[in-house]
């Protein structure tokens, strides 16, 4: 009789963990087959709306019938959260909601002006010039967004070569593969353009690499095929053949399991993982891929998400960036800073002031976007600003 009572608890603690329960099964009491929702946000603490109807608080899980069902998640001070998502028998399905507040608050970085800012690979650090001080003060600096200064931001600036030995702070900073040099063009004092390598560090003697910059150059290029070649080749080679021959890629998410890519040509997408993998996203997904348009390939799961169609970016840089946590995309788009998940669902303005449309970044724990501004004064230089999120 134990064993037995043993067994039958068995079973029924594996049901309930499938998400089965009592209940009315074709109008007669029985047990029905539910599915698990587990309902997350950040921060927690949000409540979660089912079809409108106030059904718990994050982070929870919820059983709920086989369908499709409006989940929204709500916190007072955020944007709201809200995704369609099917919910299938014995599958756990996610909402993962993080939630933007509504009052962003805007911190200063730099306060002498600031020109030409650009985000290292790793989006780690930012190198900028500075032109508005003396001959010591000008030149180029580094923003480490993972250092953390004792007081203030504007302390995490490291000026890394001055305007004593050449015009620097009229020269346009270029990172190098793996963010460990730069390399900067002047119109030296002689009227000749230079070119200089410069390490992260003060370098009191930069180096002239005008006559060999082709070498460095091709260093630098050899640098990136060779990274984009090991990301590539551990992808199964049905993947690959698509990529090659479908795929024009823009950038990899941060985790390296999702792309961001512009169709080189209008194609189908065959089906990678076959049987399909349950409990992904339910995000509507588009296989016939329009040349020309920009999509999110998710690696993991097999989706394809259409972001936008068609743009010519020949024309301006492409107005999309990865949020740190590999899950959102930053969208800079009429005069608007926007961040949105990377199956284009839940697109959230989180600014909406001034600000220099090319030079939006994230911060890398995910806290803070930096943004180029003058705050609207046209007669004030642009400074590095931070947009906080959190």
């Amino acid at each position: 009789m134990i064993f037995l009572f043993l067994i039958i608890v068995t079973i029924i603690v594996v049901l309930y963990g499938k998400g089965y329960r009592f209940g009315q099964t074709e109008g007669k009491p029985g047990l029905s087959g539910t599915g698990l929702l587990v309902a997350t946000s950040q921060p927690n603490g949000a409540q979660i709306f089912v079809n409108n109807h106030l059904t718990s608080a994050t982070n929870n899980t919820i059983n709920l019938a086989p369908g499709e069902y409006d989940v929204k998640i709500v916190k007072d001070g955020y944007f709201p959260w809200n995704k369609k998502i099917k919910i299938q028998r014995e599958v756990v399905s996610k909402a993962d909601a993080l939630l933007f507040i509504t009052t962003p608050k805007l911190e200063g970085i730099t306060d002498s002006g600031v020109a030409n800012p650009v985000i290292d690979p790793s989006l780690r650090q930012i190198a900028f010039t500075v032109a508005s001080q003396s001959a010591r003060k000008n030149g180029v600096y580094i923003l480490d967004m993972t250092s953390r200064p004792i007081l203030t931001l504007q302390s995490a600036s490291t000026q890394i070569v001055d305007d004593t030995l050449d015009k620097f702070s009229q020269g346009i900073p270029s990172w190098s593969p793996d963010g460990r040099q730069l390399v900067a063009t002047v119109s030296s004092r002689l009227g000749f353009p230079t070119t200089y390598l410069l390490n992260t560090n003060f370098n009191q003697n930069p180096r002239d690499v005008t006559e060999t910059l082709g070498n460095v150059n091709e260093t630098w290029i050899l640098q990136r095929e060779t990274k984009e070649r090991s990301r590539i080749d551990g992808l199964k080679p049905v993947l690959r053949n698509v990529i090659s021959q479908d795929f024009k890629i823009l950038s990899w998410s941060p985790d390296e399991t999702k792309i961001l890519y512009t169709a080189s040509q209008s194609a189908n997408i065959p089906t990678i993982i076959n049987p399909p993998l349950i409990g992904t996203d339910s995000a509507p997904e588009i296989r016939l891929i329009q040349k020309g348009s920009v999509y999110v390939y998710d690696i993991k799961e097999d989706k394809n998400f259409k972001i936008l169609d068609y743009i010519p970016y020949a024309t301006r840089p492409l107005p999309l960036t990865w949020f740190p946590d590999s899950e959102h995309l930053i969208f800079v788009n009429d005069s608007q800073i926007n961040i949105m998940e990377y199956d284009a669902q839940n697109k959230t303005t989180v600014y909406a002031g001034p600000f220099v449309d090319n030079y939006v970044f994230p911060w890398p724990d995910a806290s803070k976007i930096v943004i180029l501004t003058n705050l609207g004064n046209s007669n004030l230089v642009p400074n590095l600003y931070t947009i906080g999120l959190k």
